[in-house]
């Protein structure tokens, strides 16, 4: 295997060199900013933090810096944070590279540090923290000013509180004092926290008054930030050493998000080598844990008392639907396990639940969940238990399969239990959450079969096993093989619980817990006098009078059975035989009944069941998790305001729709354009080529006194390399028409308004006809990019991604898990590191990947013919050329792409790869979202030089590629995975008694890390029958309105019996409904007006009361609609589920308010049943 991983890596990088070739070729011909491709390949996370730091400091590059990085992490070891004290204060005393001052020496050794220990993934060193400043003490000394902003939440908690350390360390060793907070400044932090925290947006963590004062206190260093926010603070303003009233988010950010919450962390990493380093001084924060866990002690739990977390509901979006109310009986059933479509933050549901919660939910779709984690999303897996549902004619089923559950969605009247939600033990083990008490499954129980099977024959003799259970040898083989997929029947199940003395079979176990005593002598009572079927000593049928109670005892069970003309409940089959082999039905009862009756008072349902069966029953229940819905599944292509097809400035001259063929009227766009001069022909263009000679054009700048000049500095000042220009537009399109040879061209050529980056450099248009041919967006640097649902996958099956057995084999999949050879498209196979499955669903509102890389590989190819006049590159004819593409894969505000080779395409709409590549882009698979571009869509027209002028553009930018996976270099997150192929008996053990994840002994990935098996044999512990089962497509994305959407929302609250619809309502008004319509008309009264035809904003509507550019009417940029919209539900929503005066009383007002603006509607006679009647 480790040649095959080897010569994997080998093509994929030989293939990576092939396209840098094309396409500086192609760049040096000088149509573009940069004359080769201006992406840095990066082969290991040091390569990677130098081309990221070389992209703001560029003597970095090629210093000796990776090399260094190299050296000291065999010294070290790596990903360890001593590593990032060492190398920082090397760059600071510039034993790398020379700096122009010594504040920008040690301002680059805090941004290589956090490079570091952001995998030099994230641009949070170039734009997170911002720069370092020295500010005097009181006395006159100088102290450490760490100046951050908003785009350090992207390094994380850890990372950015560990940079205060970073910097205090080069503070420290280069000879500067600390920080001396007045109580002012102290004061300031303590108010401007608060301030962000209820005017701006929730903190994920907000400190209390005690522990900011400490911290600020504390700190060697003044965290501080450039505005960020147009609010001020309330109070503590015009202090002299923070030049800003107005809030500022980093360093809100840094001080709650990351030091406050971190702080556990940081000093556990820090302590053990605090005086190597000598930050010993940082032993403050062992003095701030304790005050943050006395703190905090007032709402600690004791250990084995789960209590219900409601956090996950508070911020509920109406349209959204509620699933399970925090533990709430009939919720998602907590269960252990790791499908090969799940973990690493991703859970998996069976695929039935899907569709009986009128498909809101579908693969990719994220949830927000009660624990272990904030959120996750979804996928399926249909090995574990579906829901159990109540029809319209009140008979009880299982939905353990999809067709079934498609068939019957619309005849449910109640859902009395959602199913199985499928957890990982990593993501328990990485979130440091107390294990819980699953509900009894499958897999505990054949453990629990074949650990006392080997305490009574010393090893698991199956032959022995057979006799003394009178089984067929060959069943139990498959059964303890395969537990999930084997059915045993009734009869089975209770000779092996009554012969090896083990719990019931989990089929055969209901849900005992959730009903009172009482219910459950009501039940005993009533089966006792039921009538009994029997066909050959095996009970087949029993009949029982029906009534209510009985009815509703039945379905907190989950015991499926028939109603009969509201005259008889019938319980068939296997059910009818467990009831009756528990109650004891064909022996005498009376003497059990009145033996238990007597000492009833202080036992549980369970524990009776146990008694009166004389078998052992295990919790059916466990523990029930919170969920609600959050984003739905994405898979479109990303567009920019307005779609444009190329970066070129059509300015005013565009129209609303900022079309070339609008400029065409007047064959003129009036923009800033660069300055360039040609030689030969004497003219000035806004080209680096020539359009007439072809020959590349001299650079210009522009002197407010002299005018155009050749150099970047005047006598008079600093010049600039643009102008505001009016060109001819006409002149250059017909032009370059003409040298190409092109007859006709789209209709709708698309380009932005103006440019936004520093030198207002245009990306040539012609890239956006060839891109406008095949209806192809680009985005802000110059790529197209399609935007997925990140999830996770270990293995697959050639015929789920649409590929055949012969293309998977040339791919280089021969075997599958089992070592057998590749010879039919079902068999399972383990997916390669950098392999990615991309989304293809016919289902969706938007273009599959599938069809937009084609048109992107179309687009690629004629420019490179037609522009460049090179050799076509992809040469594709359909979908099925695209497998064995390589693209460069980046998730949102990270700046390290990751090269990635597409396989196949799925059905749903996410994009699955493995965990380890997702840590790679360091994301996990909790709703994240990643993009993939075509790799020579990269190389040829990406450029630093498009990005916007302005903090946080190099996020989400390309600004360097990593071409292999490295393990040890991913996020550590992904080491906590686990991949095994069953979880032993001992786990299950430890949760019953609430035991941490650390006490259990579980295989990870982490321990497989430098050994020859890092990229292979993983392990999963639930299959999936197909990864395209289920919903593929959220009915939230396709429902057009908001008000069906509502609707939808509260029938699954009054559906679903985990849900207290009365509190969905309430939380609807209060979240959202009651929010928008105030926050609406509030703007109301401030808002501007704007021109229907050219979108010209105005403070104030002219006087003359037309636009003032095109005379085109003068509108509200606010609706009297759009305030009233949310009203009639609202209100509808508290009458119809009687919601507390107080919230009535508050609808009134806002209702009065209203109508104090635009007047009374006339009274409609339908009234409020409109909407819930």
């Amino acid at each position: 295997m480790k040649e095959e991983i080897d010569n994997y890596f080998k093509e994929i990088e030989r293939n990576v060199a092939a396209t840098y070739k094309i396409a500086n070729k192609a760049r040096k011909q000088g149509f573009d900013p940069e004359e080769e491709a201006s992406v840095p390949l990066a082969k290991n996370m040091a390569e990677r933090i130098e081309g990221l730091i070389g992209a703001l400091i560029p003597d970095i590059r090629n210093s000796g810096l990776s090399k260094r990085i190299q050296e000291l992490e065999k010294k070290i070891g790596k990903l360890d944070p001593r590593v990032a004290l060492t190398v920082s204060l090397e760059v600071a005393t510039e034993k790398f590279c020379k700096f122009e001052d010594k504040i920008k020496a040690m301002e680059a050794g805090i941004r290589v540090g956090l490079a570091y220990l952001t995998l030099g993934v994230v641009s949070s060193p170039l734009e997170g923290f911002v720069e370092l400043k020295l500010k005097k003490r009181r006395d006159g000394k100088e102290y450490f000013c760490l100046m951050y902003s908003g785009p350090i939440r992207s390094a994380g908690g850890t990372a950015g509180a560990f940079s205060l350390v970073i910097a205090d360390h080069i503070r420290k060793k280069m000879g500067y004092d600390v920080y001396d907070a007045s109580e002012k400044e102290i004061r300031r932090m303590v108010t401007e926290l608060y301030d962000y925290h209820e005017r701006v947006t929730n903190l994920q963590y907000l400190p209390s008054e005690k522990e900011i004062r400490y911290l600020v206190k504390k700190l060697p260093l003044q965290i501080d930030g450039d505005p960020s926010e147009k609010i001020e603070v309330s109070n503590y303003k015009d202090l002299d050493r923070i030049e800003t009233n107005q809030i500022r988010s980093g360093s809100c950010l840094v001080l709650g998000e990351c030091l406050a919450q971190k702080a556990s962390k940081i000093w556990d990493i820090i302590s053990r080598w605090t005086e190597d380093f000598g930050i010993g001084h940082w032993v403050f924060l062992e003095e701030f844990i304790v005050l943050q866990k006395n703190i905090k002690a007032k709402n600690k739990l004791s250990k084995e008392k789960i209590l219900p977390v409601y956090t996950f509901i508070e911020d509920l979006v109406a349209g959204r639907p509620v699933l399970t109310h925090p533990l709430a009986a009939g919720g998602f059933r907590l269960r252990y396990g790791r499908s090969r479509l799940s973990g690493y933050s991703a859970t998996a549901i069976h695929p039935a639940t899907m569709h009986i919660l009128k498909r809101y939910l579908a693969t990719g779709t994220q949830l927000k969940i009660e624990r272990p984690g904030k959120a996750t999303s979804i996928t399926v897996c249909d090995s574990i238990e579906g829901p159990i549902v109540k029809l319209e004619d009140n008979s009880v089923i299982r939905l353990n399969d999809e067709a079934t559950s498609k068939k019957l969605a619309n005849e449910i009247k109640e859902i009395l239990f959602l199913g199985d939600i499928l957890i990982s033990y990593g993501d328990f083990y990485n979130r440091a959450h107390t294990l819980l008490p699953p509900g009894y499954c499958e897999e505990w129980w054949s453990l629990e079969v074949e650990h006392t099977t080997v305490n009574a024959f010393g090893t698991l003799e199956i032959d022995k096993l057979a006799l003394l259970l009178e089984i067929e040898k060959s069943f139990l083989e498959r059964m303890f093989k395969e537990p999930l997929n084997t059915k045993v029947n009734a009869k089975t199940a209770f000779t092996i619980s009554r012969k090896l003395n083990v719990p019931l079979h989990p089929e055969y176990t209901y849900h005992w817990n959730l009903i009172p005593t009482e219910d459950f002598f009501y039940l005993l009572k009533k089966v006792v006098d039921s009538r009994v079927t029997s066909s050959e000593d095996l009970v087949t049928k029993l009949v029982i009078r029906y009534d209510e109670h009985l009815n509703s005892i039945l379905d907190s069970l989950g015991v499926p059975h028939l109603i009969a003309n509201k005259e008889f409940i019938v319980i068939e089959n296997d059910d009818a035989y467990t009831i009756s082999e528990i109650f004891n039905l064909r022996k005498e009862t009376e003497n059990n009944k009145i033996e238990i009756d007597e000492r009833i008072t202080s036992e549980s349902s369970l524990a009776i069941v146990n008694e009166i069966s004389g078998i052992k029953i295990r919790d059916k229940s466990g523990v029930f998790i919170g969920a609600r819905m959050g984003r739905p599944e994405k898979a479109k292509m990303r567009k920019l305001t307005g779609s444009p097809h190329v970066l070129f400035p059509i300015g005013e001259e565009g129209g609303r729709l900022r079309s070339f063929q609008s400029t065409f009227e007047s064959n003129k766009i009036t923009a800033e354009f660069p300055l360039f001069h040609c030689e030969k022909c004497n003219k000035r263009t806004i080209f680096s080529i020539c359009e007439v000679c072809d020959r590349k054009t001299r650079k210009k700048y522009y002197c407010n006194a002299c005018g155009l000049i050749n150099d970047t500095e005047c006598k008079h000042g600093p010049t600039t390399t643009y102008l505001k220009q009016t060109i001819d537009i006409k002149y250059y399109f017909d032009n370059y028409l003409k040298k190409l040879n092109i007859k006709t061209y789209p209709d709708l050529i698309k380009g932005v308004r103006g440019t936004s980056n520093k030198d207002h450099i245009p990306e040539h248009f012609l890239k956006g006809i060839f891109r406008a041919k095949y209806d192809i967006c680009v985005n802000k640097e110059g790529t197209t990019r399609y935007d997925m649902t990140q999830l996770p996958i270990t293995h697959f099956k050639p015929k789920e991604i649409n590929i055949t057995v012969e293309k998977a084999k040339e791919l280089g999949y021969n075997q599958d898990i089992s070592g057998a050879e590749l010879l039919k498209d079902e068999q399972i196979l383990e997916l390669m590191p950098q392999d990615i499955i991309l989304p293809a669903c016919n289902e969706s509102l938007e273009l599959g990947a599938d069809k937009i890389l084609l048109k992107t590989s179309f687009f690629i190819d004629d420019l490179l013919k037609e522009f460049y006049k090179i050799n076509k590159f992809y040469n594709m004819r359909s979908e099925k050329d695209l497998p064995g593409t390589l693209v460069a894969v980046l998730s949102p505000h990270t700046s390290a792409a990751v090269v990635g080779r597409v396989i196949g395409f799925s059905k749903t709409q996410g994009f699955f790869a493995h965990p380890m590549f997702h840590a790679a882009t360091r994301r996990d698979c909790d709703g994240d979202e990643a993009s993939v571009m075509l790799l020579m869509d990269v190389l040829l027209n990406f450029s630093k030089q498009y990005l916007p002028g302005r903090r946080g553009s190099t996020q989400d930018a390309p600004l360097v590629l990593t071409s292999k996976l490295v393990p040890s270099e991913v996020d550590d997150m992904a080491f906590d995975l686990d991949i095994c192929q069953r979880y032993p008996l001992e786990f299950y053990e430890a949760c019953i008694k609430f035991k941490q994840p650390r006490e259990v002994e579980i295989e990870q990935f982490g321990k497989k890390l430098d050994t020859d098996s890092q990229y292979h044999n993983f392990g999963f512990t639930h299959n999936v029958s197909d990864m395209n089962a289920g919903v593929v497509c959220s009915a939230y994305k396709t429902i057009p309105t908001m008000e069906e959407k509502l609707k939808g929302q509260m029938e699954l609250a009054d559906k679903i019996r985990a849900v207290d619809e009365c509190d969905v309502a309430r939380l609807v008004i209060e979240k959202h409904l009651i929010r928008d319509i105030r926050g609406n008309l509030r703007r109301f009264s401030m808002q501007q007006f704007r021109c229907s035809t050219c979108n010209e904003k105005y403070r104030r509507p002219p006087l003359v009361g037309n636009c003032l550019k095109c005379g085109g009417k003068i509108i509200f940029t606010i609706s009297e609609g759009s305030i009233i919209k949310y009203l009639e539900p609202a209100i509808s929503l508290a009458d119809k589920y009687n919601l507390p005066s107080y919230l009535k009383q508050n609808l009134e007002l806002t209702k009065r308010g209203v109508e104090s603006l635009f007047g009374k509607e006339k009274e409609k006679q339908e009234g409020l049943t409109r909407w819930f009647g």
